[in-house]
């Protein structure tokens, strides 16, 4: 197997550059370009990005730390089995994190409410407190709205602070609140202004290894937003912990990381530092796309790859969007793991060096729809199915939160 190799990476400014001029173009005479909007602000140096790598250092046929060793096959196949569900009866559940201790929280989008699944399958229990009372009270949307992604602190043992997605009456949101036991604190506003509609809302919030914030936008079905700089739907955003922008994001003073999104559902990183992304096409293709600084990824003037000619990053891999329907992701040190809707899978994307391998279909129709899939301490694949939406057929016990046994063939 000959992996694919990753897309050209072009210098962020010129790629961003390309951006400016389409939205220009697209935009009417009435609107302006501004930075966009949302409640972050600029930080100082103590928010940057490592330092690249010096120079002078020697070279060494010895991979870099955390890179994959060119030497290591790719692991081409895998089996999948599926263990007993730690939960049965979620509704709707939409986002996925474990705490240190094993258990789980699931978000569910249409009750607004977070449960907590205890590791030893035993009964959840609901979050209380104001901070639960905030999410159901003050969580709108109809439709693929509602209380969506869920992420941990990356120092989640000192502040034990929890981040959410919603929507809410002036749009989608991310919050952050304090989590004692199973009582969640006051909420505190992170990053407002980004559109909602009924469709397209992206949801998807996950801390980098760099420590910043991640924000899967969708263009709320105005597809003029993924290529508009003063707008934050269609892109991936890049924030600190406390929603202000780091100094190394590709324009300064703009939480915009990746713009031409049309809904992102699913973001992850790879032990070498690639950062990846799902995304949800409209009529043709679906993609899994390698995320750089500043990339267009060419919504809405290009659906799936052939967008390179005019400056747009094409995705590592495409999918028909019956095959495939992509939400959340996991990524292991041999693979990508996609949670397929409409496909009723989870696909499985081989990672090389240099690229990626020819994808896999696992669970194939086993459980219907999937919406997340998150990888446990203990080293297994959880995934949570999506069968009570609206636009799956409920199977008895469902939604469900279920472990995935991976081995290689």
């Amino acid at each position: 197997m000959t992996p694919r190799t990753h897309p050209a990476r072009r210098p962020a400014a010129l790629v961003l550059a390309a951006a400016l001029t389409l939205a220009v173009a697209a935009c009417s005479d009435d609107q302006t370009l501004s930075t966009p909007t949302g409640t972050a602000t600029a930080t100082d140096g103590s928010q940057d990005g490592a330092d690249p790598a010096d120079p002078t250092d020697e070279a060494t046929d010895a991979p870099s730390e955390g890179a994959l060793d060119p030497r290591d096959p790719v692991v081409e196949t895998v089996s999948a089995t599926l263990g007993t569900p730690l939960a049965t009866g979620l509704q709707a559940p939409w986002g996925l994190a474990q705490l240190p201790d094993g258990d789980w929280l699931v978000t569910e989008r249409d009750t607004r409410a977070v449960k907590v699944v205890p590791a030893d399958a035993s009964a959840p229990t609901t979050l209380t407190g104001p901070g639960a009372d905030d999410l159901v009270e003050g969580t709108t949307g109809t439709g693929e709205g509602g209380l969506l992604g869920v992420a941990l602190s990356p120092t989640f043992a000192d502040d034990n602070l929890v981040f959410f997605y919603r929507t809410a009456e002036e749009g989608n949101e991310v919050l952050s609140g304090t989590l004692d036991g199973t009582t969640l604190g006051e909420l505190t506003a992170v990053l407002s202004g980004i559109p909602a509609a009924a469709t397209h809302d992206g949801g998807r919030i996950a801390f980098g290894p760099d420590g910043m914030l991640y924000v899967a936008t969708g263009d709320s079905g105005s597809t003029i937003l993924a290529q508009h700089p003063d707008s934050l739907g269609g892109k991936i955003l890049r924030i600190a912990p406390d929603g202000s922008v780091p100094r190394d994001n590709p324009v300064p003073g703009s939480p915009v990381w990746s713009l031409g999104h049309r809904n992102v559902q699913g973001l992850g990183w790879a032990q070498d530092g690639r950062m990846l992304a799902s995304e949800l096409g409209q009529d043709s293709l679906d993609e899994l796309n390698l995320v750089v600084s500043g990339g267009n990824y060419g919504w809405p003037a290009v659906e799936g790859p052939g967008g390179t000619s005019q400056g747009f990053v094409d995705p590592l891999v495409s999918w028909s969007t019956d095959a495939a329907s992509p939400s959340g992701l996991a990524v292991t040190d041999e693979g990508v793991y996609v949670a397929a809707l409409q496909g009723e899978a989870l696909l499985r994307v081989p990672l090389a060096p240099d690229g990626v391998g020819d994808p896999q279909t696992l669970l194939a129709g086993d459980l219907g729809r999937l919406r997340a899939v998150a990888v446990g301490a203990d080293g297994d694949l959880y995934v949570l199915t999506n069968n009570t939406d609206g636009r799956g057929e409920p199977r008895e016990g469902d939604d469900r939160l279920v472990p995935v046994v991976v081995t290689e063939d």
